[in-house]
């Protein structure tokens, strides 16, 4: 970490002053979350010239007074001194078994007190004034998440649009079915937040997604995440219905455990989404319409499901997902609600999936599940799974240290999530690609590295669409039409042109999703060149027999580069260049440095890189252009490696 004093004309010309974090002995600088039990030293090299006498690190605990701790001189060098402290993490955090803890440092040069500020997360400024405090994440000992999902794929599925099975399903009575898969639009709302029944249905189900398994293995995925597979009204499922039922309209729960034992031969794991911040007002819980032999919380008030919700005015007004009356919110609180979904046991939701051998869990909408909901899904899940199951929520900002609904979230400390949805991650590539901004793509990928936990950040979801945005590839077409109706936007595509621009440019955003630290999450569909705007037009059929095969045989390789080097799956990261439309960043570790070089601009670049490229086989010298909209993936060989390290 830099620092460079500012807003001081008599400091200006002065040299850098160099912050280290050093965890065991192991160089730490970029990170920013570390294990209780670790011991961490604070360095800052402070050139004499400058005339710093004392240094002092300000720490203190989220929300509280800060204790002060003097840095001690050390070594001297070329008229550089090293002033170092060190922390016991374990102390830091008393009696705790995680913490959140913020600071900044106090230097003294004569009379003139300065103080750090964080720029961000690899440089800070020196001022007279208190600044912006640097973050410190201290984790559970012990923490891990799951090995197997490490340096895997992601593919993510709306059930209903994948793939029918070669077999009829049932459908309901009060089910439409849409028979057109290649050419029909699904329901749409006149406009945006507008109420759609959402009972068409394409016909995808389980049966058709297990028949597909050759296709899913073909792009090196080891994880599919499903959409919600319960019993529910909508084609979406995210109005639970009857949670210990797979939706008959699926294929029932035959088919879920047929395809966690037939993707289980191709090395494939099933994660499912788990909804249990609210069900739907047609369930068995809540049964409004009296269309379960239950007697429901709506039914009433003696009914055993009442405490489940929140009732304002019985039986009409009700606590609901931000005021959707089709969705009844759960109350988490209530005992017997929270142990069904995720207490011990098969009997709850959380130990039945868990224990028919599924890989997972997504969380629906995390930041509204409490604190103590989470710890119970995270127990049961790692105890009837082994330790195997992975924990994943729907978080949208950066999780170390969210505020959600006023209070601050342990998400990763050790005993909730294994990962999150990575949307800082989508934002950040769609303006490097379409605004040619490295520099904040550059910001972003460094801030949630020095954010969470390395375990974690070998299992972040990376992903550049999903059933609630618009698709990839429509954004990068860079057609604005998001104002037309949707009666008008069903039927909209991209001009020939502009697809093919987006094409290339998506081929640079899977290169990056694939390669940075994580895990690519793909949206069925992403890979075969679907477009689509916003909820539904996002959730079209797969285009069977139509794909694009540029952007098929481009993912596949791909998946092929992830499963043949174990670099991607835990390699240390760090960016090397961010200028404009230049971005280089890379992966070391397992005896391999990668390099990933990407131009996303117009002009070409010459990136002064050399090694061979990892998807071609081809040398790529110092002398060689990066072409416009183009990238590079490059091993480099031991001498050059050892080389940088001297």
């Amino acid at each position: 970490m830099l620092a460079k004093f500012s807003n001081d004309p008599a400091w200006q010309n002065s040299r850098e002053i160099i912050f280290k974090k050093n965890a065991d002995g192991e160089d730490a600088s970029l990170c920013g979350a570390f294990s209780r039990r670790t011991l961490l030293t604070f360095s800052l090299q402070i050139p004499r010239n400058l005339g710093i006498c004392d240094a002092f690190l300000r720490i203190a605990p989220d929300g509280d007074v800060a204790e002060e701790l003097p840095l001690r001189f050390s070594s001297s060098d070329r008229g550089t001194d090293t002033y170092s402290v060190k922390l016991s993490l374990e102390k830091l955090c008393r009696n705790e078994p995680s913490g959140l803890f913020y600071y900044d440092f106090r230097l003294q040069c004569g009379e003139k007190t300065l103080f750090t500020s964080e720029k961000d997360v690899t440089h800070f400024s020196l001022s007279e004034n208190e600044g912006k405090r640097s973050r410190l994440l201290v984790f559970e000992d012990g923490f891990e998440t799951p090995e197997w999902f490490h340096g895997g794929v992601i593919y993510h599925i709306f059930v209903d649009r994948f793939a029918r099975g070669s077999f009829a399903i049932p459908v309901r009575d009060d089910a439409v079915l849409n028979e057109d898969w290649e050419n029909g639009i699904p329901q749409y709302g006149e406009y945006p937040g507008a109420f759609v029944p959402n009972n068409m249905f394409f016909g995808g189900n389980l049966i058709g997604i297990r028949e597909k398994l050759d296709y899913i293995s073909s792009l090196g995925v080891t994880a599919i995440y499903l959409s919600p597979i319960f019993k529910a009204y909508s084609n979406h499922k995210y109005d639970t219905g009857d949670y210990m039922k797979v939706d008959e309209m699926f294929g029932g729960d035959k088919a879920l455990a047929d395809i966690i034992s037939e993707a289980k031969k191709y090395g494939i794991r099933i994660i499912l989404d788990g909804v249990f911040n609210h069900t739907g007002d047609d369930s068995l819980y809540f049964n409004k319409y009296g269309k379960y032999p239950s007697v429901g919380a709506y039914q009433s008030e003696k009914s055993p499901y009442h405490d489940w919700f929140a009732f304002t005015d019985f039986p009409d007004k009700y606590e609901s997902w931000w005021g959707i009356p089709i969705l009844p919110k759960l109350n988490l609180s209530c005992p017997s609600c929270r142990d069904f979904l995720a207490g011990k046991g098969k009997n709850s939701v959380v130990g039945k999936y868990t224990s028919m051998g599924i890989g997972g869990w997504r969380l629906d909408v995390a930041d509204e599940l409490s604190d103590e909901f989470l710890d119970l899904v995270r127990s049961t899940a790692k105890s009837e799974s082994k330790g195997d199951a992975v924990i994943i929520g729907e978080v949208w900002e950066n999780a170390s240290d969210k505020i959600a609904y006023g209070k601050r979230r342990r998400y990763l400390r050790g005993s909730q999530l294994d990962s999150v949805m990575n949307y800082p991650f989508r934002s950040a590539v769609i303006e490097y690609l379409l605004s040619e901004n490295a520099e904040a793509l550059a910001a972003t990928l460094t801030e949630i590295y020095a954010s969470y936990p390395k375990t974690v950040c070998d299992s972040l979801m990376n992903l550049l669409g999903t059933h609630d945005t618009e698709r990839i590839l429509t954004v990068l077409g860079g057609e604005n039409k998001y104002d037309l109706p949707n009666s008008e936007l069903a039927h909209v595509k991209m001009s020939a042109e502009n697809k093919n621009r987006a094409i290339l440019l998506l081929k640079l955003a899977s290169a990056i999703q694939f390669t940075v630290y994580g895990i690519p999450s793909v949206f069925y569909g992403d890979e075969a060149g679907l477009e689509g705007y916003r909820d539904p037009f996002c959730r079209m059929p797969f285009p069977w027999g139509n794909e694009n095969s540029e952007l098929l045989f481009h993912y596949r390789a791909l998946g092929k580069l992830r499963k043949e080097n174990p670099v991607f799956a835990d390699g240390a990261f760090r960016v090397l260049e961010a200028s404009g439309a230049f971005l280089l960043y890379e992966r070391r570790g397992h005896g391999e440095t990668v390099l990933v070089a990407l131009n996303s601009g117009k002009n070409e670049i010459m990136p002064e890189i050399s090694g061979t490229d990892m998807l071609t086989g081809e040398m790529f010298s110092e002398e060689d252009l990066l072409p416009p909209v183009s990238f590079r993936i490059l091993k480099i060989n031991k001498e050059e490696a050892d080389d940088e390290k001297l």
